[in-house]
């Protein structure tokens, strides 16, 4: 039997409801932002049931449309940015290459709704991802470099035979994660303020800063040194993956932390930290490599708060880098978890505000793009996204979120995003992307699988 296809039925371009002189303004990218552009856009989205007892299914739907989309309007008032496109300015001599945001000539935001004939339980219940969640994405497989003639924030909401997915693509070279979910936050809280009579007016509780912060010295206008996006660009296409959803309860957490720490005689190793080890170790011991062969884990950090001052949680823009801790396979797996979560603790602990500004320093004596074949070795752990997102406060008038699901963006072989568990308390989901006899093996590895929870139904 074959799997039904997408169908999309309308789409259409949404912009700010009103504009202010701010908005005129053009956006600049700072170095965290031009790392960004050979990757993919962010893609995250959310899954919801239809409310029960439906009368009329097509009023349902058509009026879900309309507030999504006027409450999108108000979202882009606060967020117009997202609503421009890239604009390149070089010269040939010297050679220089910088790229800024038009916010006034673009056509907006894009918005799409499409149906597709499965079920919740079509897209929750296999063990593995189905691969038709890809699908529930706009710009697949588009770089962010593609921002000069795509939309840099596009929406596609899916209407299921029982629920919605609302499914976000968002230029990774506008805005990383914690700025990813600060919008999408805001939308919804704008979206539940039109329910209480707020048309216009909805008060929000985080108004994200738009001006771009730069090292002191630079910006707002840097200069790369290229003839040609040829040079920094690069198209990648993922191997044959299996993608599986781990749930990771409050108590099996809390475990891994206190064994953790017992074992590396502290107190200072967090939750989060003891996840990683073990995902590091486990995956590790999954890919039967050699002892003398380098691994390492990878671990995307929010420089925010190790800045000094520290840069506000809602700064919009990039404001992130991947530390990386290494050391040989044999090492990794003769230690136990507690040593290994340490390593990943120094790690962490290290990256101060001294250690961001001489990266800065660095990227800009020297300028680089992120390249998604090269950044990835087939040794390596990435561990992305973070568990402290608010991902299931975000409401559309059908409740709580069912799950998180994300497309095909950045996705690799040992590539692990992190999201909370929807029951809250500190319980994490990771979505694991590996080979598949990479993936078999690990759904055999004993001290993995024993920290595994089982999902409480929705």
């Amino acid at each position: 039997m074959s799997t039904p296809t997408i169908r999309r039925v309308s789409e259409c371009f949404i912009k700010p409801q009103r504009l202010t002189h701010e908005s005129n303004q053009t956006c600049y990218l700072t170095p965290w932002d031009y790392s960004m552009l050979s990757a993919h856009c962010i893609q995250k989205g959310l899954l919801f049931q239809k409310p029960a007892p439906l009368v009329n299914q097509q009023d349902f739907i058509n009026n879900l449309l309309d507030k999504l989309k006027h409450s999108l309007s108000l979202t882009l008032f606060h967020f117009y940015p997202l609503c421009g496109r890239f604009v390149t300015h070089k010269t040939q001599d010297p050679p220089t290459y910088s790229i800024f945001v038009d916010c006034i000539n673009s056509d907006g935001a894009k918005f799409i709704y499409a149906t597709l004939d499965l079920t919740i339980s079509d897209i929750i219940s296999p063990v593995d991802v189905p691969p038709i969640v890809q699908s529930f994405f706009d710009q697949h497989k588009a770089l962010n470099h593609d921002g000069h003639t795509m939309p840099l924030l596009s929406i596609q909401v899916t209407e299921l035979l029982d629920g919605v997915f609302i499914g976000c693509s968002m230029n990774h070279s506008i805005g990383d994660g914690t700025s990813y979910w600060n919008f999408f936050n805001t939308w919804s809280e704008i979206f539940r303020g039109q329910a209480k009579g707020h048309e216009h007016d909805t008060p929000i509780s985080l108004q994200p800063i738009l001006k771009r912060w730069f090292p002191e010295g630079y910006g707002p206008m840097l200069n790369l040194p290229f003839k040609h996006h040829d040079e920094f660009i690069s198209r990648f296409e993922a191997p044959q993956l299996r993608e599986r959803i781990f749930h990771f309860s409050t108590d099996s957490i809390a475990k891994l932390k206190a064994k953790a720490n017992s074992e590396s005689d502290t107190t200072k190793i967090s939750s989060f930290q003891s996840l990683s080890a073990l995902v590091w170790r486990s995956i590790t011991r999954a890919r039967r490599l050699p002892h003398n062969q380098r691994t390492s884990c990878k671990l995307s950090i929010n420089n925010r708060t190790r800045l000094e001052p520290p840069l506000p949680q809602e700064y919009f823009g990039n404001s992130i880098h991947t530390l990386n801790a290494g050391t040989t396979v044999g090492e990794l797996l003769e230690n136990d978890l507690g040593w290994a979560a340490w390593k990943l603790h120094v790690t962490i602990a290290n990256h101060n505000d001294r250690a961001v500004l001489q990266l800065l320093k660095e990227w800009l004596k020297s300028p680089s793009i992120y390249q998604l074949g090269q950044f990835f070795d087939p040794f390596c752990v990435m561990m992305g996204s973070s568990p402290r997102f608010n991902m299931y406060g975000n409401e559309f008038g059908m409740g709580k979120a069912i799950a998180v699901r994300s497309g095909y963006a950045n996705k690799v072989d040992g590539k692990v995003t992190s999201y909370p568990g929807r029951e809250g308390g500190g319980s994490v989901d990771l979505e694991v992307c590996l080979s598949p006899e990479t993936m078999s093996a690990l759904e055999s590895d004993q001290e993995f699988m024993n920290s595994v929870s089982v999902c409480a139904p929705y």
